[in-house]
């Protein structure tokens, strides 16, 4: 299926605060933080219809703890090879991907570097619309979302430093 980015949607916040309150009554104490990140998160950059909710817990151990919960709101675990996070999926009514959960470790550098980018992305208008022009330059390139993905890992990696450490992503 074809990558699409369609223009910043005014719902988007709304979407994730709804969600997250739902999360967050579920979840209870197992939750430390509930963030809306990813493109949805950035007032007025274009982006996949699919909010990211980030969840940081204590520890990932033991996964059924959290996974049982998630799994009775909708959730769907997906596999993912990096150790530093967990991933789950959220599909609507007719199976579309509507929702994107990543549960880190609080204080990791995984939630560091996601809320991070959130945050640069946010505060500087010129880096938003850079990383805009190349999503929409990478999207009909892919129908893999994990090669889409990593194509704007140079990207984000770059903008995730930092100041100091390089003069911004090229």
């Amino acid at each position: 299926m074809p990558i699409e980015i369609v223009v910043y949607d005014p719902a988007w916040p709304a979407r994730y605060a709804s969600e997250a309150s739902r999360l967050r009554a579920a979840l209870g104490d197992l939750a430390v933080r509930i963030e809306h990140v990813g493109s949805t998160s950035v007032p007025e950059l274009a982006a996949k219809d699919i909010v990211d909710i980030q969840v940081s817990v204590r520890t990932f151990g033991p996964q059924v703890a959290y996974q049982d919960v998630l799994e009775r709101l909708g959730y769907y675990h997906r596999p993912d090879p990096e150790a530093a996070h967990r991933f789950f999926g959220l599909l609507d009514a007719s199976g579309r991907r509507v929702g994107n959960l990543h549960v880190c470790e609080s204080g990791s550098e995984w939630e560091r570097r996601h809320l991070a980018f959130r945050d640069r992305l946010r505060g500087d208008p010129q880096l938003c619309r850079e990383y805009e022009r190349l999503k929409r330059r990478l999207a009909p390139l892919y129908t893999d979302i994990n090669e889409y993905a990593d194509a704007k890992g140079e990207f984000i990696g770059a903008a995730q430093r930092p100041a100091g450490e390089n003069a911004g992503p090229n």
